[in-house]
């Protein structure tokens, strides 16, 4: 039987450093804080965007976002210690430093604390304030931040050295106590863990008179590194409630005045943030909205129409009595709420001498050059509050944006989901676009003939419909709204033209002149059946915009 080798005392007089902290954040988070910044970061483009611009210019730049949030939204704020932290992350710890001391912060943390989208927009908002003075170089020089990269590239060897050290240091030790392994391998093992040992503490303090180094040049520029940043943290705080409040007004104008989810009130919010045309159009919006609707509502007590039959729909005012008694059953509340949905409760039909447009509505709105400003303003507006009509009608809406001839038309349908509620990005996108440049209205009216022939519906194809072209086109029964300054002209042919398909299609076209300045009221007699401007909305002619349509 062979003797066992008798072990020997370790020979490591050099014992590898201890592993560096993992840690790059430097406020103390739990799981639901982290779990709803990551909701929230899943549900904000401008949140993922700001990340990836930040991470080229500064290492844990994402992880200074995270901070910035935590600071924000925790009702106890907590720090890491320093040697808790990786040394890279040093600039992190200037920025939310300048921001979490003094009064500042509780003014911020005031309309943040504990509320995801406010949290989250303040997030956004800081996180590009703190991006503006990375990139403006001052007091930060490009010098600087690559001290600070050189910093995390150091940090990446030591770890690996270090954890290359500790793994021969263990296959040294397992061969000193193996049978099978000769006492000169053995030794070859130990003098490698031992080099390699030394090579990581050498690193180490590589990496600790580098980071003193950065700490040390931080220090000097740290006063107005703190201004500056402030500085962008007074902006935000400013801009903040209005941003809340303009986005708040901005949903009731549009919507169903429904909480949005915080990630929809964080790129709301940002695109309102400084946002002048946007903050007055939402304003403008509003006013014109109460006005349209109240216009409805009287309408609709006037009107002459009498019960004729039982149909099926979701007018609530129209519901026979029993479909109402089935609110009071947990079970059967269930089912209205379905068939509520899918527009199948039972509901009184009207019928009367005024027919009510009921059809989908297709908007030319003119964005050449001479609508810029006020004009332009005005007739988003109008657009805006039709969508909002729509909406509430559920009919659908297209809008086809237009300048010159040569410029491609900008179409998109607003309110695609089954209860037609606006998608309010596309309404953003709409509100935001001006292609500017010269006028033709030939153009977006072909287009939207087009759009009122376009083919049949997959639902009308699955039930085997036998019904014409245009009978089974999603925009059938389609009102046409145009809004421009009227400053363009139709050829002869093509009015004449377009007139004889009008007839065929039995569509009818309202003009709003945005008659804010200059004007023509001239140019658009030629195509349309009626005409009004913007000017006569506070008079009885709104009736014609608001009620007719």
């Amino acid at each position: 039987m062979p003797r066992r080798r008798a072990r020997k005392k370790s020979r490591f007089s050099l014992p590898p450093p201890e592993p560096l902290p993992d840690n790059v954040y430097w406020v103390e988070s739990d799981s639901y804080d982290r779990a709803v910044y990551e909701q929230l970061r899943a549900a904000s483009p401008s949140l993922q965007s700001l990340e990836e611009s930040g991470a080229p210019l500064l290492p844990h730049f994402p992880a200074l976002l995270r901070d910035l949030f935590c600071a924000l939204f925790k009702y106890n704020v907590v720090f890491f210690k320093a040697d808790d932290v990786l040394p890279s992350a040093a600039v992190n710890r200037e920025l939310l430093t300048a921001l979490h001391t003094g009064e500042l912060a509780n003014l911020l943390r005031e309309a943040t604390i504990l509320d995801e989208g406010q949290a989250g927009l303040a997030t956004v908002l800081l996180g590009e304030g703190a991006l503006r003075v990375l990139k403006s170089e001052k007091p930060l020089t490009r010098r600087d931040l690559l001290d600070v990269w050189n910093v995390e590239k150091q940090e990446a060897l030591v770890q690996q050295n270090i954890d290359e050290a500790r793994n021969a240091k263990e296959l040294a030790e397992q061969a000193d106590t193996a049978e099978d392994i000769s006492q000169e391998v053995t030794e070859m093992l130990e003098q490698t863990a031992e080099r390699m040992a030394s090579q990581a503490r050498a690193e180490d303090t590589r990496l600790r008179r580098l980071a003193k180094q950065l700490d040390q040049d931080l220090s000097q520029v740290q006063t107005e590194a703190h201004n500056r940043f402030l500085k962008e943290a007074i902006t935000v705080a400013q801009n903040l409630d209005d941003a809340t409040q303009e986005a708040e007004s901005w949903g009731l104008a549009v919507g169903g005045g429904h909480q949005s989810s915080p990630g929809r009130q964080i790129e709301l919010g940002k695109r309102l943030a400084g946002n002048d045309k946007l903050k007055k159009l939402a304003k403008m919006v509003g006013r014109m909205k109460h006005q349209a609707l109240a216009l409805r509502r009287k309408n609709f007590e006037r009107t002459s129409d009498e019960v004729f039959e039982v149909g099926i729909g979701a007018e609530l005012s129209r519901l026979l009595p029993h479909e109402l008694v089935s609110l009071q059953h947990p079970l059967l509340r269930q089912d209205f709420i379905r068939r509520f949905v899918d527009n199948e409760l039972l509901q009184y039909d009207l019928r009367g001498v005024e027919a009510q447009g009921r059809g989908p509505l297709i908007v030319c709105l003119d964005g050449s050059s001479s609508m810029q400003g006020d004009k332009e303003v005005w007739a988003k507006a109008l657009t805006l509050t039709l969508i909002e009509i729509a909406r509430r009608e559920r009919r659908r809406f297209r809008a086809i944006c237009f300048s010159s001839a040569d410029a491609p038309l900008y179409s998109v349908d607003l309110n695609t989901r089954v209860r037609h509620e606006a998608d309010m990005d596309k309404v953003l996108e709409l509100a935001e676009y001006f292609p500017g440049g010269g006028t033709d209205f030939e153009k977006p009216l072909d287009a939207a003939l087009a759009c009122i022939k376009e083919g049949p519906c997959p639902a009308s194809a699955r039930q085997g419909r036998t019904r014409s072209l245009f009978q089974e086109s999603r925009f059938q029964r389609s009102d046409i709204v145009f809004i421009t300054d009227g400053e363009c002209r139709v050829h002869a042919d093509w009015a004449e033209r377009f007139a004889v398909e009008k007839k065929v299609l039995g569509f009818s076209l309202f003009s709003i002149l945005i008659d804010v300045g200059t004007s023509s009221l001239g140019s658009l007699t030629p195509f349309s059946d009626r005409i009004t401007s913007v000017s006569q909305l506070t008079s009885e002619e709104a009736r014609d915009v608001f009620v007719k349509l």
